[in-house]
C-alpha cells in the first residue's frame, strides 16, 4: 500500500511540479520549519536535518528562517479579520493560535522582538514565520529578507491588557491542541489541485481545496487530513513526505 501511495505521489508531483506554487513571504511566501512538539522526545530526521523536540507541553519554541511581507499586503485582510498593517508588531504563523504573542530572537545579530500573531503562514519550506515590515526592521531583517530565529511563545494577552499593543502580562494558551490539517501543492492552475486532490482522496479523508487571492492571482491549496493536535498533524505531514509530498506542511484552520 505504502509503495503505491509513494508511486502515486511522485506521479502527481512530477506531472504538475511545472504549476506548483508557494504564497507569501518577503513578498510571497510561508512553511512549518522546525515546530516542536509533545510526545516526541527523540529526536527524528527530516531531509537530513536532526530535530529534537522538547518534553513539554508548556511552552512552545522554534528554530527556523523568518521572513516579512510589507507593502504587497498592506491593507488586506488578515486570517483573524484585521487589516494588515504593515507598521504594526505583528506576524503571521501556520499553527500558533490566532492571538498569540511571542518572542522573535534575530540568532545572526542578537535582536528581540515582541509581536503578535494576526495571521497565517509562511507557506514556503524552511520558513517558520512572516514578520510585518516593522517588526522585521527592528530585528534587522528587511535587508536580508530572511534571517535565522528562535521564536518562543508567551500567551494571549492577560485580562484588561490591550489586545493589539504589547501587554505586561500574557495568560498561557495550548498551543497543541487545535483544528490542523497537512497542505501537500498549491497551484495557480485549479485542475491541477483538483486532479491531486482527487487522488489523495481515494486513499486519505478530507482532501480538499482552498482558494486564495492576492495581488497576483488565484491560487489553489490542496490540504488533506484532518487533525486536534499539532503532534498527529505532525506525524501525518512527515509521513506524507515519505510518500513523496517533501513540500508537505501543517496549518491549522
Amino acid at each position: 500500500m505504502k509503495k503505491k501511495l509513494l508511486i502515486l505521489l511522485f506521479c502527481i508531483f512530477v506531472i504538475s511540479g511545472c504549476s506548483t506554487t508557494h504564497v507569501h513571504g518577503p513578498d510571497t511566501s510561508r512553511h512549518t520549519g522546525t515546530t516542536r512538539t509533545p510526545g516526541h522526545t527523540k529526536a527524528y530526521k527530516i531531509a537530513g536535518k536532526t530535530y529534537r523536540p522538547i518534553a513539554s507541553s508548556r511552552g512552545f519554541s522554534q528554530k527556523g528562517l523568518a521572513s516579512w511581507y510589507g507593502k504587497k499586503f498592506h491593507g488586506r485582510k488578515t486570517a483573524n479579520g484585521e487589516t494588515y498593517n504593515m507598521y504594526a508588531m505583528t506576524a503571521a504563523h501556520k499553527t500558533l493560535p490566532l492571538g498569540t504573542w511571542v518572542e522573535v530572537q534575530n540568532l545572526e545579530n542578537g535582536r528581540r522582538a515582541v509581536v503578535r500573531v494576526n495571521d497565517r503562514g509562511p507557506f514556503v519550506q524552511g520558513r517558520i514565520i512572516d514578520l510585518s515590515y516593522k517588526a522585521a526592521k527592528a530585528l534587522g531583517v528587511v535587508g536580508a529578507g530572511t534571517a535565522r530565529v528562535k521564536v518562543v511563545a508567551l500567551g494571549k494577552a492577560a485580562k484588561g491588557s490591550p489586545a493589539r499593543k504589547k501587554p505586561e502580562k500574557f495568560t498561557p494558551v495550548n498551543y497543541w491542541k487545535g483544528n490542523f490539517t497537512v497542505q501537500v501543492g498549491a497551484f495557480m492552475v485549479k485542475e491541477n489541485a483538483g486532479r491531486l486532490r482527487a487522488r489523495l482522496s481515494t486513499s486519505f479523508d478530507n482532501a480538499h481545496i482552498q482558494e486564495y487571492s492576492d495581488i497576483r492571482g488565484k491560487f489553489y491549496r490542496v490540504r488533506v487530513g484532518s487533525f486536534d493536535s499539532l503532534d498527529s498533524a505532525e506525524r501525518f505531514a512527515r509521513r506524507m513526505m515519505t510518500m513523496g509530498a517533501d513540500q508537505a506542511f501543517v496549518v491549522a484552520e
